[in-house]
């Protein structure tokens, strides 16, 4: 058994990390675990691709004059949709822009646009629900920018308050043809500490990527993940460790649950 190295100033001090976002979105997280001492290891479980068709998506776009309110899902949505508004005209003023969290409203900043609604707290579509700007929604017209498929809570919620709701896929989520081979390494070695994961879909990925010999391992390793819905997604695969929870999926937070679970963890 190696000592332990950890300090104040490296928390993480030689655990192995595996980073399952995007490749393209990967490297802010694993450079604040590089800084805090940790090893991390990239593992990407998702792809973001180009939607199979984008026709829906541009006659949507040219018509956004209609909609009262412009929701986006994340900064992947923010990005795909605002590149194809920004190369046909102008977002209109009268729309009103929701976000889902923080950092979809930091991208729509790039965009030189402002969330006019967003949570401060908590972000997932239920958060975004309650704020008082989407109660009284009531013959209002809202688009919806995710990518395809998702939860449905969101829309299904604000029909239900009389709003008029239409999505507009702006890409598509893939699993990447990732090599299993490192991560499988190092839980032979039992050498990986924890795995981040930011999406139950990501999580499924995840599960079938590793195969039935990494599966074993995988429902034995702490997960440390992005919301209540991801672990729950955890249980129903059988997940022998409960995960910790972050308070979002953000990197900021969850950096900050993975380093009080380090400093928990022989506590």
């Amino acid at each position: 058994m190696q000592p332990d190295t950890r300090t104040d100033s490296q928390p993480l001090a030689d655990m192995k990390v595996v980073v399952t976002r995007p490749e393209h979105q990967a490297d802010a997280l694993c450079a604040q675990i590089a800084a805090a001492g940790g090893k991390p290891v990239r593992f990407p479980v998702l792809e973001i691709l180009e939607p199979t068709d984008s026709k829906p998506l541009i006659e949507l776009i040219d018509r956004l004059d209609d909609f009262d309110i412009a929701v986006f899902i994340s900064p992947n949505a923010v990005r795909k949709a605002m590149n194809l508004v920004r190369s046909r005209r102008e977002f209109p003023e009268s729309t009103k822009i929701a976000a889902i969290g923080r950092k979809s409203a930091q991208e729509l900043n790039s965009f030189g646009r402002q969330a006019d609604i967003y949570p401060n707290t908590r972000f997932d579509s239920e958060a975004l629900l309650d704020l008082p700007e989407m109660q009284d929604v009531a013959g209002k017209r809202i688009v919806i920018f995710r990518g395809d498929g998702g939860r449905e809570v969101l829309a299904d919620t604000l029909k239900a308050r009389g709003a008029s709701v239409e999505y507009a896929n702006a890409y598509r989520r893939g699993r990447p043809d990732t090599d299993n081979g490192e991560i499988l390494y190092l839980w032979s070695r039992n050498e990986l500490d924890t795995i981040l994961v930011t999406s139950s879909e990501g999580l499924r990925n995840l599960f079938d990527m590793v195969g039935k010999l990494g599966q074993m391992w995988l429902r034995n390793t702490t997960l440390i993940v992005g919301g209540e819905s991801m672990a729950e997604t955890a249980r129903e695969l059988g997940f022998k460790v409960d995960p910790v929870v972050a308070a979002d999926p953000s990197d900021e937070a969850m950096m900050e649950a993975l380093l009080n679970w380090a400093r928990n963890r022989d506590a």
